[in-house]
Formats: structure tokens, C-alpha cells, sequence
């Protein structure tokens, strides 16, 4: 059932359940408890104007359910109890039975005028026959386990009573797992809570009800953490674990173990009856050093209970681990039998299973990390996708890409947790409170704010339109950027600002899932000028693709807030191809923004027919997967504004002295073997861009001769231009991302030959770089420079230590005496002073030499994994290609060549005179 559908259904749930009422009047003697949401479906019926909520409904299994937050309302609104037993009875339900506990008799003399046939009775029970249960919150006895399968198995319950007043009389008892009502009401996602409602008169809305005051944590998990940590005084995330995030944003989750810069790791969360624990990388679960912990993490999700542990059969050291600590441990999957489950977060076959257990009283201990699943699951939703988050969702926690370094952290004082440590629900209220109310946010709350961006951004791509929690969320983040609006961020009005760098992260990802995104529009974008388009313009691909999934330029752009249709032929939906919008695709996390973080979007092809948008608009692409060969795939884009859109063989003279005016802000330049993303204005006085491709086609095809490849590349390299990139003036990567004023220089074949192009050479030589031949960290920023030398030599005629400064005769020689004055320690053979070794074999041997290693390792496979296995194998080959001993050579740069390489090459004349033979 998909997310827009569920919403839907409880919006046409609440209009049913509210019909016929104008307001309610809460007024009266009767003071509710205020409802704490979770679960999969609780919403709201009324909210008052701090955002407290009085009543609310919500679905379990196949039953229904309706909680009044006092016994009084019974009988204070008729008309509401009668709208909600019919809705309890359930579509298309003929029985009209309705079991009422003795305690709530009241209200059966209002029903007796209904449709309804009421039956008092002493206690519930199966056998009777109800299709709905009405009872109090007082009366659903001690254990009301037949009472939840009832509502599980598709019955209807209304429940109507508060816990405050129980609340002062048990003090020290939990009110969210222990008063009576909540052990029914709970397994749904609605927890009567000891916090009064604020007594008001409340029209009723037309939908659902929201307020940014409603975000609010459900408990203060002061005593949970005491538990939690009692005799815990670190955690210890070292010896090879790398933990993900984790974000915590359930009303009913807590953060237990975290950085000092408030990144959690371990986090805990009330579900339903049921308790769960999350840490970020299964590997910790079987950690003894971190025994003390789990033997509190077991006994708090147990409750002393004293039951069976089940372990999943994949955690042979974790079974091993708690058995030695005294639990009474089974290898097992999930079962109802079990009093905690322990599992990993990689597999969600039995996510349902889990969460019923949960809901209905289990533990659950689960772990596992994000991070290498988003890795090896591109193009793909890590917060709602990754198997974990399937389970854990809602239960108010998730496993995110992001990563926590290896450390050891201090446990907190649990005191201090929920007041001094980050909290994303807390404080997403605090900035709530400072936009609507002019409150001022503390200095640690400022430092905060950043984090919170991010956080909140991942959050809303949960797309968890289902839960009123998470409605609850986006409609204070919507009131946030509208009171606040959005920053007019660009070249020249950069933002550095805290909350500026929350809004842009907020905006981008509120305008993705907001419903109505025309109307939120405005309060996003301030000036946003119409452009000229172009209707239903069909553009035809041949596609074979190798290894990498690839950009196919469609010459259209869309502008900001704009939405398009685009139809796509049914051969490519459902089999991995995307649709994105924009293709500056770093994602920025500078001090300085000069856009916002992230500015591009992907829509996976899944219908033949599909709308997209960007906030930020952007050129249109599609993306083609990896391995895919397909001929004449024709693609309609219903509206789109034309951009500058040059492509060799193709575009005729003619055409590009229209299209070099096109009113795209962003154009292309499509060559043999490479696409240029240059800002329009620079190629509006390109009048001979076949000059220009034939610049470029040489130099690519003196790339591929350097790297021993054929001249037509498997997939065309990308340079893209932005205002602002992720690191560095450029970086390499598809596409290789430069500045904005790097375009000058790509599109100018005089300044090319003249000054040269150093950077974009190096770039694109860092895309031919092979782990086969490379050595971290030492010549990661080295062998690139191989393709720079050679492209400048040998294809556009500029000497090296003109293109390169610190290619100069002088200067080498001052690197070369400095490194061996250094003791020729290889951990500064790094960059220029490793170009020297390469630059004097070039000197010696030629780029003939060079061309001919590199294809001698394309015809290898098995290669070492270590820097001086591959050294090894390095020096090898090149003095087999060469003809001649090069160990020496090797060795006076400080190579640690091995006398098993030595004896390989021994029958090889020795370089007895190369240029390090004069340092000694």
C-alpha cells in the first residue's frame, strides 16, 4: 500500500469519524490526558492550539481503534461516539453488536436510540461476538492480550479515559507501558499520556489536524537511561568499525550513546508494548567490552520478564556473549514465544513479524550499519530502502549513510541527555518557538542548527506521508520556511549562516514531498522570470553502455519549480533508468554556500508517463544503467525550455547559430569523447564549435593512446561547471566537477595552446589512474600528471614547465636533492617529488615505454593489494618492457624493492647510469 494511499485513506477516516461536527467543546469538567502518536497509522481528531491532542483513531492489523482522552467525552459527544463505532465496525460490516464494559455503561442509554445493539458486560471477551468493544481506559484489565488480538484480527475498539490522575498516584511507574488503557491503545501507536490537555472550544478542520506545536517528545527517558547506563563509562567503537548514524526522531526515541558533537550511534525507542535498541554496526553486538552494556540493554528490553532471548543464527559471537552473561539465549528466528529478539539490520524478510512482536510486548536488539549498502545500492533511498529502516521507521529510528569514526566516547549523564546533548525533535521545536515566537536560541542550539539541516533533509526523504508523526514534522518545517522564507542564495550573495544552511537543506527536500508544491513555491524562490519553451519535443538515443550508468544530454532544461512531462517507451520502465533534473551533483558542505547543498534530482523510470520537477531546475538527462544496449529509444518531453546544446556530427552550422541564444542559463557541448556543461554566456560568441571539438578529440584520443585504450571511450567523459563544488578548484570523478570560471579555458582552443590546461588534464588523468599501478597515498596526486605532461608536449605544444610551474628543470632538481638530504623516506614521495621518478624514466625511455606498461597490466589479472607488492610488480614490468634492470633506479628513490624482484630481472643489463646514480 503505498504512502499517498494510506494518507489518503486516513484523511477520508478523519472526514468520515468528524462528519456532522462543527467544534468541540473541551471546555467542560472533563480534562483529557494528551495523546503521544506513533505507529504506522495514529492521527489526530482534534488538536488544540499548543499543539496537545485530545483524541485520535488509528489501525492495527486488520482492526481499528478510537481513544478519547477522557471517559467523559463518551458522553459528552454523541454524535462523535456514534460516527465512531460505525467507522470501528469496518467497511462493509453487517454486525452491529457493540460490547460495552459495565464501567462505561453510561453511554449506552445515548446509544439506545442508534442502530447499535449494546451488550453491558463484566469484561471483554472473544467469545461474545462484538464487531466493536467500548470501554474505559481504567477496565481493560491486567493482561488484555485477547482484547489486542481481537482488534488485530479486525474487530474495532473505542477506549476513553486519562492517565494523569493515575499518573500522580504511581509515580514511579512507567504511564506510557503501565496504565491500564495504554496496554491496548499503545499496540497502535496512541499512548494516553500523564501531561494534562489544555482545556479549549476547538473547531474541527477539514483535514487532519497539525501544528508546529505538536512536536514534542513523548517522555523525558531520564529513568530508562539510569538503567541504560548504570555502571557504563565509555563505548568502544574501535579495531576496525566503522558505525553509521543514526538519526533519532521518534516522539517515543532517545539517543543513548553519541559523539561529542551529538552523531548517535546507540539509540533506544518505546513501540507500541515493546522496546527496541539500535546500534549502527553488528559487529558491537558481540563486542566483550561492550558485555556490560548489552547485559543492561537485555534486562531493560526484557523487563524483568526473565524470558528467552532469541538470537538470529547469523550471530554465533553475540549468542556465545550473552549466553556467557547468564541470559537464557536461543538460536532462532523471530517468534511470538520470545521475550527479546536479537537480529542484524540487513535483512527485512520478517518485518512485519518484528513489528507485531514489538508492538504487542517483545525486545528487539538489532544491528547494523547504512553505509556500504548505499554504497552498493546506487541510485537508491538508504531512509526508506535499506532493509533496517524497513523495521525501524517507525519506531522512530533510522540507520543513515552517513558515517561515526572509529573512537572511543564517553558515556553521558543521563540527567543531562535530553537537556544538553542534541536532540532532533527538541530542537526542530526550539527553532519552531524562535521563528513563530521570537525566542532566542542558545549558542549551542545555533552550533546545532547545521546537523539539524542534514538531519531534517534525510528525515523528509523517509516520504512517511502514513505516519501524523511525520505529518506533524513536515507542517512545522512548512511553517518554518514560509515565516522564514528560503535564501536567496547565489554567486553573489553567498550564506553562511547556521539556520541559512538549515532552510536551503530543509527547502530542497520539503518542495520534493510537499503536495501542493505550486502553492509553497513562492515563500521558496522570490524571483523566478519565465523562459521560453518548447512543447512535446522528441529526442531519440542509441545506447550501449559499459561498467558506469550514463548522462544522455537531451538539449531541454526546466527552470525553477517548473514540472514536465516526460513520456518514456515501456522497453526502459522498471529496468533501472532515471530521469534527472540538473548536473551539478555535488553536494556541499562548505561554511560558504553560494547554492544549496544539493541541487539536482533523480526520478526513477517507472511509468511510461512521468512528471518531474527540481526546485532549483536544471538541465534534463536520462540516465542510462550499466550494460545496456538499446537502439532508437525515443523520449517526449511535454515542456521544456531550449538550452545551447552542440553535439559533433549532428548539430549543423545553421542550428548552432540559433541555439548558441537558447535561454537555458547552462550549455553543452557534446564531442567524440567528451561533454563540456559550460555557463551559456560563454558560448554565445563561439562561432566554430567543430573547431573546438576537434580540439578536444585530439586531446582525448592522446589520452587514450597514453592509457593504451582504444580512441573511442567506452563512456564519454563529463566536465561540469558550477558556481561552487564539493572540494578542491576541481575533482575528478564523472562528471569532473570545475568552477564556474575554469569554463573560459575549456571552450578556448587559443588559450589552450598557449597557456595550456594543466588542471582539466589532471583531472581527466585521475580518471585513468588503475589501483593495479597506483600507490596510495604517495602518487594519488602524481600518475594523473603523466596525461597533463603528455597532452601538453605532444598534442597542443606547451613545454612542461610552462603549463607547470613546478615542472621546471630548477625546480625538480631542488626536490630531488631536498628528498634525499631527507633520508629518501618514501613517506614524502608524494605529487611533484614522484613526478620526478616518473618524469626521469619518461627522459630516459620515452611515453613509448609508458604506453607499453600500461597495456602490459591490461593483460594482467591477481594483482597485489599492498604499495609495495604493486612497487614490486612496477618495477618488474617496467624493466621487462624497457629491456633493462631498473632495480637500481627503484631503489635509490626508496623503493622497497624485494631480492625476489632483483633475481626476477637479474639476467637484465642494469640502468648503471641513471640520473640518481650523482646523489650517491
Amino acid at each position: 500500500m503505498s504512502n499517498q494511499f494510506v494518507k489518503h485513506q486516513h484523511e477520508k477516516d478523519y472526514v468520515f469519524l468528524m462528519r456532522g461536527l462543527k467544534e468541540l467543546d473541551l471546555c467542560g469538567p472533563s480534562v483529557s490526558s494528551d495523546l503521544v502518536l506513533t505507529g504506522d497509522h495514529a492521527f489526530p481528531l482534534a488538536m488544540n492550539s499548543q499543539g496537545q491532542v485530545p483524541m485520535a483513531a488509528s489501525l492495527y492489523g486488520r482492526g481499528r481503534i478510537v481513544v478519547l482522552g477522557h471517559e467523559g467525552y463518551l458522553t459528552a459527544f454523541p454524535a462523535l461516539v456514534e460516527n465512531a463505532l460505525t467507522w470501528l465496525r469496518g467497511d462493509g460490516s453487517d454486525n452491529v453488536s457493540v460490547g460495552v464494559h459495565k464501567n462505561a455503561s453510561a453511554v449506552a442509554e445515548n446509544l439506545s436510540k442508534s442502530t447499535f445493539q449494546v451488550e453491558i458486560v463484566e469484561a471483554f471477551s472473544n467469545n461474545l461476538g462484538f464487531g466493536v468493544y467500548l470501554t474505559d481506559a481504567y477496565s481493560v484489565g491486567e493482561d488484555p492480550k485477547d482484547l489486542v488480538a481481537f482488534l488485530k484480527a479486525g474487530g474495532g475498539v473505542l477506549i476513553a479515559g486519562q492517565a494523569w490522575s493515575w499518573a500522580e498516584v504511581h509515580p514511579k511507574e512507567n504511564t506510557l507501558l503501565r496504565f491500564p488503557g495504554n496496554k491496548v491503545c499503545g499496540v497502535a501507536g496512541i499512548y494516553l499520556s500523564e501531561r494534562q490537555c489544555g482545556v479549549e472550544c476547538l473547531a474541527i478542520f477539514p483535514q487532519i489536524p497539525s501544528s508546529w506545536m505538536g512536536v514534542v517528545l513523548g517522555k523525558d527517558f531520564e529513568d530508562d537511561l539510569e538503567f541504560l547506563l548504570e555502571g557504563i563509562s565509555e563505548f568502544n567503537l574501535t579495531d576496525g568499525v566503522l558505525a553509521s548514524e543514526l538519526l533519532v526522531h521518534g516522539p517515543l526515541a532517545f539517543p543513548i550513546g553519541a559523539t561529542e558533537d551529538g552523531r548517535g550511534f546507540l539509540a533506544g525507542a518505546y513501540y507500541g508494548q515493546g522496546r527496541v535498541i539500535v546500534i549502527s554496526h553488528e559487529g558491537l553486538l558481540r563486542r566483550e567490552t561492550l558485555a556490560p552494556v548489552w547485559n543492561n540493554v537485555i534486562n531493560w528490553l526484557d523487563e524483568g520478564r526473565n524470558g528467552v532471548i532469541g538470537v538470529s543464527p547469523d550471530l554465533n559471537e553475540a549468542f556465545d556473549l550473552y549466553s556467557k552473561l547468564g541470559f537464557n539465549c536461543m538460536k532462532t528466528n523471530i517468534s511470538e514465544d520470545l521475550s527479546v529478539f536479537v537480529c542484524t539490520a540487513y535483512n527485512d524478510e520478517h518485518a512485519e513479524e518484528i513489528k507485531h512482536f514489538v508492538a504487542e510486548g517483545g525486545g528487539l536488539l538489532i544491528g547494523g550499519h547504512a553505509w556500504w549498502w548505499a554504497q552498493t545500492h546506487q541510485g537508491q533511498n538508504p531512509m526508506i530502502d535499506f532493509p533496517g529502516n524497513k523495521i525501524l521507521n517507525k519506531m522512530g529510528i533510522s540507520v543513515m549513510e552517513k558515517t561515526i569514526e572509529e573512537g572511543s566516547y564517553k558515556a553521558p549523564v543521563p540527567s543531562q541527555v535530553m537537556k544538553d546533548t542534541y536532540n532532533f525533535r527538541h530542537l526542530l521545536h526550539r527553532l519552531s518557538d524562535h521563528v513563530n515566537e521570537g525566542e532566542e536560541l542558545t549558542g549551542n542550539e545555533q552550533d546545532n542548527l547545521k546537523k539539524l539541516g542534514g538531519d531534517c533533509a534525510n528525515y523528509l526523504r523517509m516520504n512517511a506521508h502514513d505516519s501524523s508523526s511525520y505529518a506533524q514534522m513536515v507542517s512545522t518545517l512548512v511553517d518554518v520556511l514560509k515565516k522564514s522564507g528560503l535564501p536567496q542564495v547565489s554567486e553573489s550573495s553567498p550564506v553562511t549562516a547556521p539556520k541559512d544552511h538549515l532552510l536551503l537543506s530543509v527547502g530542497t527536500e520539503v518542495y520534493k514531498s510537499h503536495p501542493d508544491r505550486d502553492a509553497l513555491l513562492p515563500y521558496l524562490i522570490k524571483d523566478n522570470p519565465l523562459m521560453p519553451v518548447v512543447y512535446n519535443r522528441k529526442i531519440s538515443f542509441n545506447v550501449n553502455t559499459a561498467e558506469g550508468e550514463e548522462w544522455l544530454s537531451t538539449g531541454l532544461y526546466i527552470s525553477r519549480g517548473m514540472k514536465t512531462y516526460i513520456a518514456t517507451p515501456k522497453e526502459i520502465v522498471n529496468k533501472g533508468w532515471k530521469i534527472q533534473i540538473g548536473c551539478q551533483t555535488d553536494f556541499l558542505r562548505a561554511e560558504e554556500l553560494k547554492r544549496a547543498p544539493c541541487v539536482h534530482d533523480n526520478f526513477p523510470i517507472t511509468s511510461e508517463m512521468m512528471q518531474v520537477w527540481n526546485l532549483w531546475g536544471g538541465l534534463i538527462y536520462l540516465v542510462a544503467p550499466p550494460k545496456t544496449q538499446l537502439g532508437g529509444v525515443q523520449v517526449t518531453v511535454q515542456m521544456a525550455v531550449p538550452a545551447p546544446f552542440y553535439k559533433s556530427g549532428v548539430t549543423t552550422a545553421a542550428e548552432w547559430s540559433l541555439l548558441r541564444t537558447a535561454p537555458a542559463p547552462w550549455a553543452e557541448l557534446e564531442f567524440e569523447n567528451i561533454i563540456l556543461t559550460v555557463p551559456s554566456e560563454v558560448v554565445c560568441g563561439l562561432d566554430r564549435p567543430d573547431e573546438l571539438a576537434a580540439h578536444w578529440d585530439t586531446i582525448m584520443r592522446s589520452i587514450a593512446d597514453l592509457a593504451a585504450i582504444p580512441h573511442k571511450f567506452p563512456r564519454k567523459e563529463r566536465f561540469v561547471t558550477d558556481v561552487q563544488i564539493s572540494h578542491g578548484w576541481m575533482h575528478c570523478g564523472y562528471p569532473v566537477m570545475a568552477h564556474k570560471v575554469t569554463a573560459d579555458e575549456l571552450v578556448s582552443v587559443e588559450h589552450a595552446r598557449s597557456q595550456g590546461l594543466w588542471g582539466p588534464i589532471h583531472e581527466l588523468g585521475h580518471n585513468q589512474q588503475r589501483s593495479c599501478w597506483e600507490f596510495p597515498t604517495h602518487t594519488t596526486e602524481c600518475t594523473c600528471n603523466l596525461w597533463s605532461v603528455y597532452v601538453h608536449e605532444e598534442v597542443l605544444g606547451v613545454h612542461r614547465s610552462k603549463a607547470q610551474p613546478a615542472m621546471t628543470p630548477e625546480n625538480a632538481k631542488s626536490r630531488i636533492e631536498e628528498y634525499v638530504k631527507g633520508g629518501r623516506n618514501l613517506s614524502s614521495w608524494e605529487m611533484f617529488v614522484a613526478l620526478d621518478t616518473y618524469m626521469q624514466l619518461q627522459e630516459r625511455f620515452g611515453w613509448d615505454a609508458f604506453k607499453k606498461v600500461f597495456s602490459a597490466y591490461h593483460q594482467m589479472s591477481n594483482f597485489p593489494n599492498d604499495n609495495k607488492g604493486k612497487m614490486n610488480l612496477y618495477a618488474e614490468t617496467f624493466s621487462q618492457t624497457v629491456g633493462m634492470n631498473l632495480c637500481g633506479f627503484f631503489k635509490s628513490w626508496g623503493w622497497p624493492i624485494e631480492a625476489s624482484t632483483e633475481e626476477k630481472l637479474s639476467n637484465l643489463p642494469p640502468w648503471t647510469d641513471h640520473p640518481m646514480v650523482q646523489y650517491g
